[in-house]
């Protein structure tokens, strides 16, 4: 496989994209606004708002062990792990509207956001089966 900048890549950049969008969404709904420590909270919805940012940080991550891994298991394994994180991410969702969030704008921004990667998605992964 032919090694690429991943900056170049558009569903690195999407999935950057979403990273930036989960993180400015978790600090909003967040009751604790110090990101850095929003892990030792015992809050539902802080507890969600982590999961989000945590699996959206995975995404770019596991984009680039499948562009650069010659092994083709671990890329299955790398692609098959990103549609889960979509899964998560949509499910934590559901979670902060289900825990109060009033502005359910910004959780169907970032819906939207995951229906635009998810598309991308589909396409990008389509060139690693």
């Amino acid at each position: 496989m032919a090694y690429r900048s991943l900056k170049n890549l558009p569903i690195y950049r999407k999935a950057l994209e979403l990273c930036a969008m989960s993180r400015e969404i978790a600090s909003y709904v967040s009751l604790n606004k110090d990101l850095m420590r929003i892990y030792e909270s015992k809050s539902l919805r802080d507890i969600m708002a982590n999961s989000i940012l945590t699996d959206a940080i995975l995404i770019p991550q596991k984009i680039a062990q499948v562009e650069y891994s010659n092994c083709n298991s671990e890329r299955l394994e790398s692609i098959s792990y990103i549609n889960i994180i979509i899964r998560n991410i949509n499910s934590y969702c559901m979670g902060l509207e289900k825990d109060g969030v009033k502005e359910t704008e910004y959780i169907n921004l970032l819906r939207t956001e995951i229906k635009s990667f998810r598309k991308a998605y589909k396409k990008w992964k389509s060139e690693h089966l």
